[in-house]
């Protein structure tokens, strides 16, 4: 009995683990993620250690991130850009999280 509810709370531990590393992106320009550009349109990231991937249709792209906890959580899922016309991701912070993203290109 004491096995069976270890590996349920083992199993609901790795549950809650992998869904709070899935969120869901907007973009409203085209964007650059390490070399590959991505459409206007909706994206899923996953964060595993520090490797975002971001999913769109068909396309999956890997980058190394540094992850940064702020002191309070943010309202709002916003993406920073690096100055110049490409376009390219300087930064995510994550909606009801502490987390941010920084990009390492």
């Amino acid at each position: 009995m004491i096995k069976r509810f270890a590996l349920l709370v083992s199993v609901m531990g790795l549950a809650v683990a992998s869904a709070a590393s899935n969120f869901n992106l907007n973009f409203y320009q085209p964007t650059v993620v390490n070399g590959t550009t991505l459409k206007v349109g909706e994206a899923k990231l996953e964060i595993r250690d520090n490797k975002a991937i971001v999913k769109q249709g068909k396309t999956s792209v890997e980058a190394n991130v540094k992850v940064e906890t702020g002191t309070n959580k943010y309202l709002y899922t916003t993406v920073g850009y690096k100055e110049g016309d490409n376009h390219q991701i300087k930064d995510i912070t994550l909606a009801g999280t502490t987390t941010k993203l920084v990009f390492e290109q």
